[in-house]
């Protein structure tokens, strides 16, 4: 259930406000605190404020005559603030500076539409014609060209996330009544254009969107008072022409006949969306509100009357609504519980929702749904009865059948529908992650795709969203068909996911990682984010030495009779600088060495592993060894990237399956011989960390004996 909680004004808007806000106010952005939001006006002013405290903490305006074009923004990991004013003018501040006219300034060379900060991924700048840059690197070059993406399309709205450490960004454009869909993955410079699918009579008011598990849930308000959804994978084949996005309804915006005539929304949770706008019965004057609605159970959960109007913008940080009454602006704090049908439909012990009148389309309301809610309050009942009437006392009836029964139904129906209904189908029955028996039915979902699939091509990215609730044994077939098909995107899906793939499974996908070429793998778009952060990749895909060395040694000093000259042919100098592989192949051999494993059943088939295959993958295992060894706590950075003796368990196996080969073969001489001079460098090294141990000890109990007060100076010598 979701509730609106005690409200009060956090600032005036008018010509009297005092804090610069006289001429409306453009948008809202958080802060660097969370307690912190920043206003920016329709003129030229910018205000920090403190939620809590309803006082300003900073204000800052541009000279008259010039104005703030898009909404100022907080850069979160400098604390500092971003304007564009006049279209083309940057300028960044601290908090300590006053005047605007003494910041940083940069004129760029093309019009800002908005900047978007990033918690975790730094600011980056969209400009109105589609280009986009990070912040950084628009810097180092404020005029550098910036390409045309779209010519006669105008931006109508964009957002930006954080995907496995990457930076995405998405934005709508709109041309004579068509709107297109933009996703950009910034460190890939992967672009994709989709449109969206047109709705007849009605058109597209406000967007929301949000991310996760590799898929954006894109959210349309159109204007026939209907609220849609749309999924997008974001992994694609960069060859695909430009796709028709398919949406399907969320949320009808009726109340007992009336219909609420919304303005903007945001997401709440995975279950609520607040809607503001105006809700007007037969014969009566519309009354502008804000609403909490449950999409899962397509029922308004509380509204708030707002006599004194709007400005139809409402924005949400930090569990507080914030939207325009009168001439002040309005803060509402809120929460929300997890769905249960009883909280719905307003029969929740202890509920405390006043002045709420609830409505239930029960036309609308799954099947599913329903029994999920009704076992946990009649379980016996249900049992007993596999069909059964629910009646309202509005003798509305909805007929609830058995879980199993309705999958099962639904795939005997699409067995000879066409690939798009059958698509569009699964995507549906994949939304309701929460229904009974997940797992079970996503094994009957994927027995059903893969029997019709086996002799086509399949677009597995649509349906990856399965395989986060599944396992190898509850669908044997899946891997043996995507080795057959060469799908390397499912493999490192699966291998990511699934906890009890056979040892004979992951020395096929070893082998069929290795024996693809590098420029065959450029053109699938998969998961990087296990490598992202360790091989820094330019827009030509190759490979740029940024690491410092951390750990105190270099084996560059140990010249000795093992010194061997490496040719550039491996691409692997003596400090492993450079990638043996490029960054696809990588992130596939990062998923094996995540998986799970024995190494008795596993050896006896890595020994059939081509030679030639064997030596670049020791190449890459010596690789990622020499990586780990140059941070200080010997671990990679990233999402998913192997650990330290997962990289050493895998070395050693590779060297007891392949030893006398190793020995023989030339270009392995001198890989191994390289190997042995840095293992050995290490050893040295750790060996005179052990000489002082005692020393440090000691050190470390003298000062824990004293108390150095405020201020201290001591020199301690070493014998």
């Amino acid at each position: 259930m979701a509730a609106l909680c005690e409200s009060f004004t956090l600032c005036g808007l008018g010509p009297s406000a005092g804090v610069g806000l006289g001429g409306g106010l453009l948008a809202l952005e958080p802060g660097p605190d969370p307690d912190h939001v920043l206003l920016t006006d329709r003129g030229r002013t910018a205000t920090l404020f403190k939620v809590s405290d309803q006082k300003p903490l900073g204000c800052w305006s541009v000279k008259h005559g010039q104005i703030i074009t898009c909404p100022v923004v907080c850069n979160f990991e400098t604390h500092e603030y971003i304007a564009v004013h006049d279209d083309k003018v940057l300028r960044i501040w601290k908090d300590k500076d006053i005047n605007l006219d003494k910041v940083f300034k940069a004129t760029l060379s093309a019009d800002v539409y908005r900047i978007h900060s990033l918690p975790n991924g730094g600011p980056v700048v969209l400009f109105k014609r589609g280009g986009v840059r990070t912040l950084d690197v628009l810097l180092e070059a404020p005029q550098q060209e910036i390409e045309d993406i779209i010519s006669d399309e105008v931006i109508k709205w964009s957002e930006a996330f954080v995907e496995g450490q990457q930076p995405v960004l998405i934005f709508i454009t709109e041309k004579d009544g068509d709107f297109f869909v933009y996703v950009q993955k910034l460190k890939m410079n992967s672009l994709h254009k989709y449109k969206l699918e047109q709705q007849e009579l009605s058109k597209p008011l406000s967007f929301t969107a949000y991310i996760k598990n590799q898929i954006i849930t894109l959210l349309c308000l159109y204007s026939n008072d209907s609220v849609y959804k749309v999924l997008i994978p974001l992994q694609q084949s960069t060859e695909e022409e430009e796709q028709i996005l398919p949406k399907s309804l969320l949320l009808n915006l009726s109340v007992s006949g009336s219909a609420l005539k919304g303005t903007s929304f945001v997401v709440l949770d995975k279950d609520h969306i607040a809607v503001l706008g105006s809700l007007a019965a037969s014969g009566e004057e519309s009354k502008e509100c804000l609403t909490i609605w449950n999409t899962k159970f397509q029922t308004l959960q509380t509204s708030k009357e707002l006599p004194l109007g709007t400005s139809g913008q409402l924005w949400c940080y930090e569990e507080k609504f914030f939207f325009t009454h009168g001439k002040v602006l309005t803060v509402i704090l809120y929460k929300c519980e997890t769905s249960s049908l009883a909280a719905a439909v307003g029969k929740l012990k202890n509920s405390q929702t006043p002045d709420v009148s609830p409505f239930v389309n029960w036309n609308t309301l799954e099947d599913e749904e329903l029994v999920v809610s009704l076992q946990s309050e009649h379980p016996v009942a249900l049992k007993s009865e596999s069909k059964m009437t629910l009646r309202s006392k509005r003798t509305t009836v909805a007929k609830v059948q058995p879980d199993a029964l309705s999958v099962g139904q639904l795939l005997q129906s699409l067995k000879d529908a066409s690939t798009k209904v059958f698509e569009d189908e699964l995507r549906q029955l994949m939304s309701k992650a929460q229904m009974p028996e997940f797992q079970a039915t996503i094994g009957c979902v994927l027995t059903a795709v893969i029997n019709r699939f086996v002799h086509v091509v399949f677009s597995w990215c649509e349906l990856c969203s399965l395989f986060f609730s599944c396992s190898y044994s509850l669908c044997p077939d899946l891997m043996t068909l995507a080795l057959e098909k060469k799908d390397m995107y499912l493999l490192q899906i699966c291998l990511q996911q699934f906890p009890d793939i056979p040892e004979e499974i992951t020395y096929a996908c070893l082998k069929t990682f290795l024996s693809i070429s590098d420029a065959d793998l450029e053109k699938i778009d998969m998961n990087l984010e296990s490598v992202l952060c360790y091989i820094d990749i330019e827009f030509d895909n190759k490979e740029v030495k940024t690491e410092i060395v951390e750990n105190g040694f270099s084996a560059e000093l140990e010249q000795d009779s093992w010194d061997t000259k490496i040719t550039k042919k491996t691409h692997l100098t003596a400090e492993g600088e450079f990638c043996p592989v490029g960054p696809q192949k990588a992130a596939l051999l990062n998923a094996v060495l995540h998986s799970a494993y024995s190494e008795m059943f596993l050896l006896p088939h890595l020994k059939n592993l081509p030679a030639q295959q064997a030596v670049l993958f020791l190449r890459y295992l010596y690789y990622l060894y020499v990586k780990c060894s140059e941070k200080i706590n010997t671990t990679l950075p990233g999402v998913r990237c192997p650990t330290i003796n997962q990289i050493m368990d895998w070395m050693c196996l590779l060297l007891d399956a392949h030893f006398t080969v190793m020995v023989m073969l030339p270009e392995a001489k001198e890989l191994l011989s390289s190997l042995h001079k840095f293992v050995r460098a290490q050893v040295r090294f750790y060996s005179e960390l052990n000489k002082i141990e005692g020393s440090l000890q000691e050190l470390q109990r003298l000062n824990h004996q004293k108390d150095f007060q405020t201020y201290s100076i001591e020199v301690l010598e070493l014998i």
